[in-house]
């Protein structure tokens, strides 16, 4: 029953966001505020809160006369999907229609916002100008080759160290973020919090963390190790958790029938099963930290990403074409090596 109504919770939950978020698009259209009322943030929360109060309404009166809505059918129960026997097809239901309003609308606002236009693709003048940057990208200077190289290699040292921290950090704290080992209603507070925490801390891009460790430790690549570091424990506990979640719930109940205590159940029945599939996640953290590592330059944090931006600032182009010749390889070089570990871990 406490399952039931909380997929009911969920339902209401979803269809109040995805029906408030449509009417107060309509609302915009229709009335086309200023920019001054869109600065209301007060009064449109109010009015935001007030169209998922209606969506609500709807959605219960949606389905409650047979039709379903697009949270029916996410969080419908498996016993009534098991009894549903006819299939109909998408454009003749309203959770169909429901998702493609959806889409349609996100759509055309995204490519209002971001001023998507075509014509700006084909303007001569701004093509013309890409083709001369391409040009001088595509003619590197190599007499800077040995530099860059020194670079990328305190880029990959920068990148590891930052995983190799992270990693017993980020196993240790996942299985506090796994919601089917944090079922107690304490437990449960303490996974809400650090869930919170970890999404606080992967909402802050490393980049800023990079200008907080360059305040803190000073500009290089210990300040750019760190912004890895934080963010990879970050990024890895949510990876980590989401595997413990999805394992299977057989050798936990074998373990537990045994008398085994929390501890043992995890180390015996959930380990086994999520060993293999945590050694890929943190292999392709790595590969992700050695691309992030060049970005991080941009706020001194050391490797190759603080030469390309001193190339980059002084328009010189075909220095700058043999840099990124250097991180593609790189890439490229890491990419092939995940995957062949990847399968051979299979």
């Amino acid at each position: 029953m406490a399952n039931l109504n909380a997929r009911l919770v969920k339902r209401y939950i979803f269809d109040a966001i995805m029906f408030g978020y449509l009417l107060l698009v309509a609302l915009v259209i229709a009335i086309r505020p200023a920019d001054s009322e869109m600065l209301n943030l007060g009064r449109n929360v109010n009015i935001f809160l007030g169209f998922m109060l209606i969506s609500v309404a709807l959605s219960y009166f949606v389905n409650a006369n047979g039709m379903k809505t697009l949270g029916e059918l996410i969080f419908e129960p498996a016993h009534k999907k098991a009894q549903e026997t006819v299939e109909q097809s998408w454009y003749r239901t309203v959770w169909g229609w429901q998702l493609t309003m959806f889409f349609v609308v996100t759509m055309s606002l995204a490519m209002h916002q971001t001023k998507f236009s075509i014509y700006g693709l084909l303007d001569e003048e701004g093509f013309n100008g890409a083709v001369r940057l391409f040009d001088h990208l595509t003619s590197p200077n190599m007499s800077i080759l040995p530099k860059a190289v020194l670079n990328i290699i305190n880029t990959i040292f920068i990148a590891f160290l930052a995983t190799a921290f992270a990693i017993p950090i980020a196993f240790l704290l996942c299985f506090f973020c796994a919601k089917n080992i944090m079922r107690h209603p304490l437990a449960f507070v303490i996974y809400f919090i650090f869930r919170t925490f970890i999404n606080v801390i992967r909402s802050v891009e490393a980049l800023i963390w990079a200008i907080i460790f360059s305040v803190w430790v000073g500009i290089g690549p210990f300040a750019g190790m760190m912004a890895l570091l934080i963010h990879s424990i970050a990024s890895l506990i949510k990876q980590y958790s989401e595997i413990v979640e999805t394992v299977n719930e057989g050798p936990i109940e074998g373990i537990q029938s045994t008398g085994a205590n929390k501890l043992q159940t995890i180390w015996y029945a959930i380990v086994p099963q999520v060993v293999l599939p945590f050694v890929s996640f943190t292999v392709d953290r790595w590969d992700i930290n050695v691309r992030m590592a060049t970005i991080i330059g941009l706020v001194g944090g050391g490797g190759i990403g603080t030469m390309l931006i001193n190339y980059s600032g002084q328009a010189m182009w075909p220095e700058v074409g043999c840099i990124i010749i250097v991180i593609a390889f790189v890439v490229w070089f890491m990419d092939t090596a995940s995957a062949h570990i990847r399968e051979a871990l299979k």
